[in-house]
């Protein structure tokens, strides 16, 4: 029924979300920061280490930990082996962490309606 209290709704993490990376070698790291306090534990369960590394799978990307951090509402993702080999080591003229963070806002999560308006 429309209007139901616990509708969910998806949508692009850009959406709900913002985020910054930055990268150290072959290893990427990325925020999520849900625009609301409340959207963090929906994300939490949904942007999991397991299907930020597969994003990255094309990548090479070999391994991805997730490190909460409740008291700010956000995360940190680092990607190991994403980079192809670093800035320096690359012949990617793109291929450094900050344009990964907009492929991570990428993913769609469920997300409840309420929490979507206002």
């Amino acid at each position: 029924m429309p209007g139901d209290a616990d509708e969910t709704i998806e949508v692009p993490l850009y959406d709900v979300a913002h985020g910054r990376a930055g990268d150290k070698g072959n290893r990427c790291n990325m925020s999520l920061i849900p625009y609301r306090p409340e959207l963090y534990p929906v994300l939490a369960e949904q942007v999991t280490e397991a299907r930020v590394l597969a994003l990255f799978a094309h990548r090479g990307a070999t391994r991805c930990t997730r490190h909460d951090l409740p008291k700010l509402h956000a995360f940190n993702f680092v990607v190991d082996d994403v980079l192809e080999g670093g800035v320096n080591g690359s012949l990617n003229l793109d291929g450094h962490g900050k344009t990964h963070s907009f492929r991570l806002l990428g993913l769609t999560v469920r997300v409840p309606r309420a929490l979507l308006e206002g």
